[in-house]
């Protein structure tokens, strides 16, 4: 039995050598050449594959009911251009320059940060699906390493090799990634030592019927909200920030932090998570192209959610 394990793991660390390999050959093509491969892409899988288009169009087609069939579909249709230009700039994340990456990806308010930690504070930052979220972790490019250690939280992938692909882009400028469910550990441990710390939260995803503890309206729709971020953020006293971001054009980006609060704990309950909803919708409505539209944001309705908490009803997730 141990020598099938040992066997299996040693293949999965030759596929991860492999895909890495070239996934890096691959990375080295100049951004405007995979640009254009990413159009074409993006042609296939909007007309011939038609990757989700429902979940796609449906999602649009909610949130925005004001807006005229026309103007929704381009919404979708820059939508699928996007979503593949952030396959292939992940791609070219594997050997990006820091030069490069800082001329791309570039971060505004960052002296607010620098305050926080000159004065022993952590920082918690809500973001979303928005832009390019995989570029963020590029943020240690724009912190001096003495102030804080930037790091974000996330959920290992179930393939092994891609979850070692993503970790690789997302830890080689400095930053740190811890999982989910030992972050109360990891960020207790820096604060006894002093250190302070950026933690990064996505929390735009739709909870499981046994995490859902707050509603709010969002895009048209009552949306669920994860709320383990504000949480966390309360318990340990960090600052609060979101990051705003803004597509300057293909392949360039810009996102400003902006404080939310440096009393989380004087904020009644839910009050961080409402904030940050709101913000959030502000940066999606301004360029809703740039959001993750294909996940199913809406699979879960408040009608059911009280059916089931009222009536006893084991959850289906």
């Amino acid at each position: 039995m141990s020598y099938n394990k040992e066997r299996y793991h040693r293949l999965k660390q030759l596929a991860y050598y492999i895909l890495f390999g070239v996934w890096y050959v691959v990375s080295l093509l100049p951004l405007w050449f995979l640009h254009g491969v990413s159009s074409l892409l993006s042609v296939i899988l909007f007309h011939i594959v038609r990757y989700r288009r429902k979940v796609v169009h449906e999602n649009i087609r909610s949130a925005f009911p004001e807006l005229s069939a026309r103007r929704r579909w381009m919404i979708e249709r820059r939508f699928y251009t996007h979503f593949c230009d952030l396959i292939v700039e992940s791609i070219k994340y594997f050997s990006i320059s820091e030069k490069e990456m800082r001329r791309r990806m570039q971060f505004r308010g960052t002296e607010l940060l620098e305050e926080s930690c000159r004065n022993g504070r952590s920082c918690g930052v809500f973001l979303g699906h928005y832009g390019n979220w995989e570029w963020i972790s590029s943020m240690p490019l724009w912190v001096d390493p003495k102030l804080c250690l930037c790091t974000q939280l996330y959920h290992p992938m179930e393939n092994y090799v891609t979850d070692q692909l993503l970790l690789y882009t997302r830890n080689r400028f400095g930053g740190v990634s811890i999982t989910a469910d030992k972050s109360i550990k990891y960020m207790v441990s820096y604060r006894r030592q002093g250190k302070p710390i950026l933690v990064g939260f996505i929390a735009d995803q739709a909870p499981y019927w046994d995490n859902i503890y707050y509603w709010s309206q969002f895009l048209n729709h009552e949306t669920p909200w994860f709320t383990g971020a504000e949480r966390i953020m309360q318990k340990l006293d960090m600052d609060v920030y979101y990051l705003d971001v803004r597509r300057i054009r293909r392949g360039y980006y810009v996102a400003e932090y902006k404080r939310i609060t440096t009393d989380p704990k004087s904020k009644e309950q839910f009050w961080l998570t409402e904030q940050y909803s709101r913000m959030l919708e502000r940066t999606i409505s301004r360029a809703p192209s740039y959001w993750l539209w294909s996940h199913r944001r809406w699979k879960r309705t408040k009608e059911e959610w009280l059916r089931i908490t009222n009536g006893g009803i084991k959850p289906k997730n």
